[in-house]
């Protein structure tokens, strides 16, 4: 809610940051980077999530979709985050949404 959005390819501002997404040339959930635009990036939902069937590589919002969107959903709808609802609504907004944009922005 308190975010500060930086709009930055600096290297050394992006060290400071929290959360990067779709700069900063590495793909680390750990340390909150999202960025798909290394060769050897291939990520899909399915090499992230298993139970998934979607094999469309992921851009950097499919990634950050990946990692939060149940956990958005969930605090949407008030809903669990593992319950049926947020799960089928979790897959319909991926399948017919942000499945999209992965599959634009990788070409």
């Amino acid at each position: 809610q308190d975010a500060e959005v930086i709009r930055t390819r600096d290297p050394q501002r992006l060290a400071q940051c929290d959360v990067v997404v779709d700069v900063g040339g590495e793909y680390d959930p750990a340390r909150h980077r999202y960025d798909h635009h290394q060769r050897s990036f291939t990520q899909s939902m399915r090499c992230l999530r298993p139970d998934k069937p979607w094999s469309t590589k992921l851009s950097s919002a499919g990634l950050v979709y990946c990692h939060f969107g149940a956990q958005i959903l969930s605090s949407l709808l008030g809903q669990p985050e593992d319950g049926p609802v947020v799960t089928t609504l979790y897959d319909k907004l991926y399948e017919n949404f942000v499945e999209e944009i992965d599959a634009v922005d990788n070409g």
